[in-house]
């Protein structure tokens, strides 16, 4: 893993199967850690800003973010 990889999972909020949410202002940022290519900036609802995933992923991290977003509050 590269250091940026690394940098970006110690400064995650939370980590759900592989995949980095971090908050970003108002917004949460995704990324898939065991494929970097694949992002995305969703709203703390689960609407899709912009994304490098396709539609599996996206609905499948959309699931994920739902689930876990009590842990990401501070």
């Amino acid at each position: 893993m590269s250091e940026e990889l690394i940098r970006i999972a110690n400064e995650a909020d939370v980590i759900v199967n592989g995949y980095a949410f971090t908050r970003n202002g108002q917004n949460i940022s995704v990324l898939n850690l065991n494929q970097p290519d694949c992002a995305a900036l969703m709203t703390r609802s689960g609407d899709v800003l912009e994304t490098s995933m396709d539609d599996i992923e996206l609905v499948i991290v959309q699931g994920y973010l739902l689930k876990n977003l009590k842990y990401m509050e501070a």
